[in-house]
């Protein structure tokens, strides 16, 4: 019995080290990229922004990707947090911003990428959820 309940702690710990790397992963890319659509220096954010919508905004895209960059600093924060929450906001935030790619029939290894990362957000929630973390 004690040879189980050791090798279910070392489980426990495995586990617990992967949620941990997923959750700063999560994490600090969304507050990243989020402080980045002000000063843009890894991209110029605003060429990745569906041309129809970025027609319809009452104000520049430049400005509309500092708004996105907002959410996207507290959606990480949330997932520092309270990842059993806050991954399922990058989850389903990466997956429109995969959406908003393929509709713009540009980008589509980015939309790729994305799709990739939103599973691994979904798989930290779900992971925990189960942890209760």
């Amino acid at each position: 019995m004690l040879k189980i309940e050791f090798v279910m702690d070392e489980k426990m710990k495995t586990i617990s080290g992967i949620q941990t790397l997923l959750k700063f992963t999560y994490g600090l890319i969304p507050i990243v990229a989020g402080a980045d659509k002000f000063t843009n220096l890894l991209v110029d954010w605003a060429k990745y922004l569906h041309p129809s919508l970025a027609a319809m905004l009452p104000f520049k895209s430049s400005f509309f990707m500092m708004i996105v960059g907002v959410i996207e600093i507290v959606a990480g924060i949330i997932v520092l947090a309270k990842p059993s929450v806050g991954a399922y906001i990058v989850s389903a935030w990466l997956v429109l911003i995969a959406l908003n790619l393929l509709a713009s029939s540009n980008y589509f290894d980015v939309a790729v990428r994305d799709i990739a990362m939103a599973i691994g957000a979904f798989s930290l929630a779900r992971l925990s959820t189960v942890t209760q973390e």
